[in-house]
């Protein structure tokens, strides 16, 4: 199939780029022209169409031809203005959505997050399902603009123009450099992450980029009357034990591990007077903070999602264990220099 990567310079859609043309597809990857294109250049077989989200003439370019739509690219960032998330994960999905399916492609993946059902006052929720409905609002803008987006696209379904969202929850693996794991294991290796769980502890579900890949390709040749408008959770078959999975972290990399405990209370203080500060307009559309409610809610509520629907739809089995993946992560991170260089190149 002749597929459309967005996002691709990013880290899951640079994965996407890999295994579609695995799979033997024939791949276009949209491109800014401010990315950083030196990976993508060298790959063999892949056609660059340079353009953005906010320029509909060349999302029309992009999506000419494409019969499937793997759409990955969003402002993950957890930081930013309501203006800055909303044109990139809502307007920008809206537009090319519409290019697509004039375009006469067939089929729109839209890679979606779990954040979009995060409530500001959620507990812990464990093994999680599709029948879970959105909240009346949402912890932060990111799980509100991909709620509307995902909202969007499972709506655009019809004959023809098949639909598909994917969940994956916390996203890992090499070649990942702005990602949460990254971030959390550059803490560690400056000896500088403090453990935030409050002696709690914290089951996640998480996804390796293979199983994200692997469900997104599996997704684009699903029959249409299955997967058709529908979401699905992602993730690995394992559930993780988060502080203890950080430690390990540490351990294989030489940092130092989040021993040192933030009461609750102190925690959630700290948390309050920094959202405060990020109310700011001109500090929060440029600088993340040190800290958010979105962040500490990732470390501190168990939640984890069962993957039987994707199993029953997609015939998603996950194909990455944790062990395996972590030694893959390993070998990269000594690919590009080791645990220092590692840390210089976390954005």
């Amino acid at each position: 199939m002749k597929v459309l990567v967005t996002g691709a310079s990013g880290f899951l859609g640079g994965h996407l780029v890999d295994g579609a043309l695995r799979a033997g597809h024939e791949v276009r990857a949209l491109v800014r022209p401010t990315s950083d294109l030196s990976r993508l250049r060298t790959v063999p077989g892949l056609e660059l169409a340079h353009g953005d989200l906010g320029d509909p003439q060349s999302l029309r370019r992009a999506v000419e031809g494409v019969e499937v739509v793997h759409h990955s690219a969003a402002r993950v960032a957890d930081f930013g203005t309501r203006a800055q998330f909303t044109a990139e994960n809502v307007t920008g999905t809206e537009r090319l959505l519409s290019a697509a399916r004039e375009a006469g492609a067939r089929r729109f993946v839209f890679i979606s997050s779990p954040s979009a059902l995060m409530g500001p006052d959620d507990g812990d929720r464990l093994g999680i399902d599709e029948s879970t409905a959105y909240p009346e609002r949402w912890l932060n803008l990111y799980s509100e603009t991909k709620a509307a987006a995902e909202r969007l696209v499972l709506a655009a379904d019809r004959p023809g123009f098949t639909t598909v969202a994917l969940r994956p929850r916390g996203i890992w693996g090499p070649r990942d450099r702005a990602g949460f794991l990254p971030k959390l294991l550059a803490g560690m290796l400056a000896g500088r992450l403090p453990d935030l769980s409050g002696g709690r502890r914290v089951l996640v579900s998480l996804c390796h980029s293979d199983n994200a890949v692997l469900a997104a390709l599996l997704a684009a040749g699903a029959p249409a009357e299955r997967v058709g408008g529908r979401a699905y959770f992602v993730a690995d078959r394992e559930q993780t034990d988060l502080w203890a999975f950080l430690t390990r972290l540490a351990a294989l990399f030489g940092g130092t591990p989040p021993t040192r405990r933030i009461p609750p209370p102190l925690r959630d203080a700290l948390v309050a007077s920094v959202e405060l500060l990020w109310r700011v307009t001109a500090l929060a559309a440029r600088r993340e903070p040190p800290v958010s409610r979105y962040s500490v809610a990732l470390l501190t509520r168990s939640t984890t999602y069962s993957t039987a629907a994707a199993e029953r739809d997609l015939g998603y089995r996950a194909v990455t264990d944790q062990e395996t993946g972590l030694r893959r992560l390993q070998e990269w991170v000594e690919s590009i220099g080791g645990a220092e260089e590692f840390v210089r190149a976390v954005r």
